[in-house]
Protein backbone atom coordinates (compact mmCIF):
# COMPACT_ATOMS: atom_id res chain seq x y z
CA UNK A 1 0.00 0.00 0.00
CA UNK A 2 2.84 2.35 0.77
CA UNK A 3 4.29 1.69 -2.65
CA UNK A 4 0.96 2.64 -4.31
CA UNK A 5 0.80 5.97 -2.47
CA UNK A 6 4.39 6.82 -3.50
CA UNK A 7 3.58 5.98 -7.12
CA UNK A 8 0.43 8.12 -7.06
CA UNK A 9 2.40 10.98 -5.53
CA UNK A 10 5.01 10.74 -8.27
CA UNK A 11 2.27 10.56 -10.88
CA UNK A 12 0.59 13.71 -9.50
CA UNK A 13 3.94 15.56 -9.49
CA UNK A 14 4.63 14.54 -13.08
CA UNK A 15 1.17 15.65 -14.22
CA UNK A 16 1.51 19.03 -12.46
CA UNK A 17 4.70 19.86 -14.34
CA UNK A 18 7.38 18.11 -12.43
CA UNK A 19 9.81 20.03 -10.33
CA UNK A 20 9.54 23.79 -10.48
CA UNK A 21 12.57 26.03 -11.04
CA UNK A 22 13.74 27.79 -7.92
CA UNK A 23 13.73 31.29 -9.51
CA UNK A 24 11.43 32.45 -12.32
CA UNK A 25 13.14 33.18 -15.61
CA UNK A 26 13.59 36.89 -16.30
CA UNK A 27 12.73 37.99 -19.80
CA UNK A 28 14.68 40.99 -21.11
CA UNK A 29 14.05 43.20 -24.08
CA UNK A 30 15.96 42.52 -27.27
CA UNK A 31 17.58 45.97 -27.34
CA UNK A 32 18.69 45.91 -23.71
CA UNK A 33 21.15 43.11 -24.29
CA UNK A 34 22.99 44.95 -27.08
CA UNK A 35 22.91 48.68 -26.44
CA UNK A 36 22.75 51.00 -23.53
CA UNK A 37 20.05 53.70 -23.48
CA UNK A 38 22.62 56.45 -22.90
CA UNK A 39 24.57 55.26 -25.94
CA UNK A 40 21.44 55.37 -28.12
CA UNK A 41 20.51 58.83 -26.84
CA UNK A 42 23.99 60.18 -27.55
CA UNK A 43 23.97 58.62 -31.02
CA UNK A 44 20.65 60.19 -32.03
CA UNK A 45 21.67 63.53 -30.53
CA UNK A 46 24.78 63.54 -32.76
CA UNK A 47 22.69 62.54 -35.79
CA UNK A 48 20.25 65.37 -35.08
CA UNK A 49 23.00 67.99 -34.78
CA UNK A 50 24.62 66.73 -37.97
CA UNK A 51 21.26 66.89 -39.80
CA UNK A 52 20.57 70.44 -38.59
CA UNK A 53 24.04 71.56 -39.66
CA UNK A 54 23.65 69.90 -43.08
CA UNK A 55 20.24 71.48 -43.70
CA UNK A 56 21.55 74.90 -42.65
CA UNK A 57 24.52 74.67 -45.02
CA UNK A 58 22.30 73.55 -47.90
CA UNK A 59 19.81 76.34 -47.22
CA UNK A 60 22.56 78.99 -47.18
CA UNK A 61 24.00 77.59 -50.41
CA UNK A 62 20.61 77.54 -52.18
CA UNK A 63 19.63 81.01 -51.01
CA UNK A 64 22.99 82.54 -51.94
CA UNK A 65 22.73 81.43 -55.57
CA UNK A 66 21.22 83.93 -57.94
CA UNK A 67 17.87 83.24 -59.48
CA UNK A 68 16.50 84.31 -62.82
CA UNK A 69 13.82 86.96 -63.06
CA UNK A 70 11.04 86.42 -65.55
CA UNK A 71 10.23 89.05 -68.11
CA UNK A 72 7.04 91.02 -67.77
CA UNK A 73 4.25 89.59 -69.93
CA UNK A 74 3.16 91.49 -73.01
CA UNK A 75 0.29 93.84 -72.11
CA UNK A 76 -2.33 92.66 -74.59
CA UNK A 77 -5.31 94.98 -74.98
CA UNK A 78 -7.88 92.23 -74.31
CA UNK A 79 -6.48 91.36 -70.86
CA UNK A 80 -7.72 93.06 -67.66
CA UNK A 81 -10.81 94.60 -69.26
CA UNK A 82 -12.73 96.73 -66.74
CA UNK A 83 -16.28 97.62 -67.65
CA UNK A 84 -17.05 98.96 -64.19
CA UNK A 85 -14.82 100.37 -61.44
CA UNK A 86 -14.13 98.30 -58.36
CA UNK A 87 -15.35 99.77 -55.05
CA UNK A 88 -11.73 100.18 -53.90
CA UNK A 89 -10.42 101.92 -57.02
CA UNK A 90 -9.48 101.36 -60.64
CA UNK A 91 -7.02 98.51 -60.05
CA UNK A 92 -7.55 95.08 -58.52
CA UNK A 93 -6.57 94.49 -54.90
CA UNK A 94 -3.47 92.46 -55.71
CA UNK A 95 -2.39 94.01 -58.99
CA UNK A 96 0.26 96.57 -59.70
CA UNK A 97 -1.03 99.91 -60.89
CA UNK A 98 -1.05 99.91 -64.65
CA UNK A 99 -0.85 103.19 -66.49
CA UNK A 100 -2.80 103.19 -69.75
Amino acid sequence: MAMASVRSGLLRTALRGGSRPSAPLKRGFASSSHHDDAYETAKWEKITYLGVATCTVLAIYNLSKGHSHHEEPTPYSYLHIRNKEFPWGPDGLFEKKMHH
